[in-house]
């Protein structure tokens, strides 16, 4: 049976100033949410046997007209049914409830469920206590190695999905039992080519008072066990991935292929040798640091540099020296990609950065943080107030609402807890510090109201942009020729408008003047990479390092 779409905005209670002329009017807007119509009651027990110590995380309901999966594995930004519900200290075997006042997504209202017969499914995030060092004490998802993905992380609880008639507005009971604990992670063994590790370590494990890790995928050129030699590496920058880099496998495509697969150009005798390297840096936050220090996170660009490439390059023959780093990326890893190499120009030679998250704040995902002052909708008139689009499709049908995604985020977990929550992870990345320990919010993700306070620290601190802006005549020389950035321009995000105010003041950059290499695809959505294959940029790499190394350097990983 379909559910209904939830509905729409109305204009009622939440006050918001707006200017008209030289006075101040007011204006309100209300979202909809949870009403109380939904009578129906869930009752979530986690039997004594499954746990026996009290229980501090977040409890969800998932419900499901799909049979032929299990509903956590249908959650999504606009994904089945979902609603979320935090215990503290729940006893052994008590029940925690999840009502028609919880908020949902992407139905937000229980009581807009039509009745039906529905698989529904119990969830447990089990949350950890972290006593930080800097006094706060926090209650948050301990990653286990699967990169803050709450539906798969082991230690976390489910019960076997149930087909259940659902009357949301009739005043029933239903009882759910979560007996089922997700097993370790099985870390895919090393092979010829990919190899992979794990370490702890001291800066992260400091901060949070609970051991945290870092680690690396690393795929090595065809000759690499024969040879002695050095070799350039990539480091490729994204979200967390045990898999190899750039997609590689360990057995060549499938015949019919109509040009050759990464594999099959990787082994080649007409491919430079170098190591490609993804990092593994999962946070209580989120799945990827941003590989920047944070009040919030840590210091984890401190740990990147200082921790973990210095464990890459004493494990493998690498190449130590600028020219021979390139860095690259996309969303997430794109704006890494391009972080690393601003931050420390003179450390890498160059980031090749695909569709990278907002470059500076003027526009996150159709927000303006600094100056508009709600996140949710724009307001064109006194009397208009129009939703803000957070994505598309390429042909530009809205996708999500900032309201609907912000919300989804809010469903999944409180305090910025979500796991996978892009929102979360850029306000607790680049945002101050709460009275609570947990993140200060940018935007009110109930009401969408923008705190300007705190986006000028995300300005003053993380704002790409506005550092080079800052500091070019001290870091420009050094990054001259090393950008390049590209990205759809109908990226679904949204972050080709960003990326084009880099690019326009790039273009009045003196003492350097350097514009950089902006590539636009056209009608190409996110994450377009740019023209050609990842093959082909590896070629780019290797062929701008033979431009850039010192004069005389031998370059026995190019002899092939």
């Amino acid at each position: 049976m379909p559910l209904k779409s939830p509905r729409p905005l109305v204009l009622a209670a939440m006050a918001l100033p707006f200017m008209a002329g030289s006075a101040a009017a007011q204006t309100s807007v209300m979202i909809p949410g949870p009403s109380g119509r939904a009578l129906v009651r869930f009752e979530i027990r986690v039997p004594a046997s499954v746990r026996s110590e009290p229980l501090t995380g977040r409890v969800y309901v998932i419900i499901s007209s799909d049979s032929t999966r299990d509903p956590r594995t249908q959650v999504a930004r606009v994904g089945t049914p979902l609603f979320g519900h935090d215990v503290e200290r729940l006893a052994p075997g008590a029940p925690a409830v999840v009502t028609g006042t919880d908020l949902g997504t992407p139905v937000f209202d229980m009581a807009d469920i039509p009745p039906g017969d529905y698989w529904v499914e119990p969830f447990v995030n089990v949350y950890s206590e972290f006593k930080r060092a800097d006094g706060h004490v926090l209650w948050m998802h301990d990653d286990q190695w699967e990169g803050q993905n709450w539906a798969r992380s082991p230690g976390n609880i489910y019960g076997t999905a149930q087909k259940i008639h659902l009357d949301p507005k009739s005043r029933t009971v239903i009882k759910l039992v979560a007996d089922h604990v997700i097993p370790p992670i099985v870390v895919p063994a090393d092979n010829e080519y990919v190899q992979r590790f794990k370490f702890q370590s001291p800066s992260l494990t400091r901060f949070w008072g609970r051991p945290i890790y870092l680690g690396a995928t690393v795929l090595l050129p065809r000759d690499y066990k024969t040879s002695t030699i050095s070799y350039p590496v990539n480091y490729l920058q994204g979200h967390f991935s045990l898999s190899a880099p750039y997609g590689f496998e360990s057995t060549p495509r499938a015949g019919g292929a109509t040009s050759p697969s990464f594999h099959d150009e990787w082994l080649s005798d007409k491919f430079p040798r170098m190591l490609v390297v993804t990092f593994q840096h999962p946070t209580p936050y989120f799945d990827d640091s941003y590989a920047v220090n944070s009040v919030n996170s840590g210091p984890y660009g401190d740990a990147v540099m200082n921790e973990l490439i210095p464990e890459i390059e004493k494990r493998y023959r690498v190449i130590r020296q600028p020219w021979a780093r390139w860095l690259s990326g996309g969303s997430t890893g794109g704006w890494e990609s391009l972080a690393l190499q601003i931050y420390h120009p003179d450390f890498f030679g160059g980031t090749w950065s695909s569709c990278p998250d907002p470059v500076t704040f003027s526009d996150v995902e159709g927000v303006n943080m600094y100056k508009d002052a709600n996140a949710f909708y724009k307001q064109y008139s006194k009397w208009q107030l129009t939703p803000t689009v957070n994505s598309r499709e390429v042909n530009g049908a809205i996708r999500q609402t900032a309201q609907q995604r912000y919300w989804m985020e809010l469903v999944n977990g409180t305090h910025g807890r979500s796991g996978t929550g892009q929102q979360d992870v850029w306000q607790s990345t680049w945002g101050p510090i709460g009275a609570d320990g947990y993140f200060k919010p940018a935007v009110d993700s109930r009401t969408g109201k923008i705190d300007h306070s705190v986006t000028d620290s995300w300005r003053d601190n993380y704002d790409l942009l506005y550092y080079l802006q800052r500091n070019w005549s001290t870091v420009g020389p050094e990054l001259v020729d090393k950008i390049h950035i590209y990205v759809g321009n109908m990226d679904s995000f949204f972050l080709d408008r960003a990326t084009r105010e880099l690019q326009a003041w790039m273009k009045t950059t003196q003492n350097p003047h350097y514009e950089g290499e902006f590539v636009y695809g056209d009608q190409k959505p996110h994450c377009w990479s740019g023209p050609g294959t990842s093959a082909d940029r590896l070629r780019e790499m290797a062929e701008y390092g033979l431009r850039k190394m010192p004069q005389g350097t031998t370059t026995p990983w190019w002899n092939y």
